[in-house]
């Protein structure tokens, strides 16, 4: 079965940074694309980044993150990482981790529950 649990979320003021994480079980972590995504209060969910499978681990980002955010995977254990900095009150939302390709994008891919960010003025 797979599971994908998040955690590190909270409330921070503006400027501030969390390091949310992703620990994924049930499939072979390494051999998936996984993407970030986020709801914001009473909007639809949005892709946040995404790192790609492999050695290469290529990146992609919203430009919304303006380099705010570093999206990182560490293999071995298995654990999908957003280290969050400059955070603006605009980033409140709900994270989640989703395990993407083989015919799944970030839309219908497994997911997680999620981590809850709130950044206060």
């Amino acid at each position: 079965e797979v599971q994908l649990v998040e955690s590190g979320g909270g409330m921070v003021q503006t400027g501030g940074s969390l390091r949310l994480s992703c620990v994924a079980s049930g499939f072979t972590f390494s051999d998936y694309d996984m993407a970030w995504v986020r709801q914001r209060p009473g909007q639809g969910p949005e892709w946040v980044s995404l790192i790609s499978r492999g050695t290469s681990a290529s990146t992609f980002y919203q430009q919304f993150t303006q380099g705010r955010f570093t999206i990182s995977r560490d293999n071995d254990k298995n654990t999908l990482y957003l280290q969050m900095n400059s955070l603006k009150p605009e980033d409140t939302a709900l994270y989640y981790c989703v395990r993407t390709g083989y015919g799944k994008s970030w839309l219908d891919g497994d997911r997680g529950p999620g981590t809850q960010v709130t950044v206060s003025p």
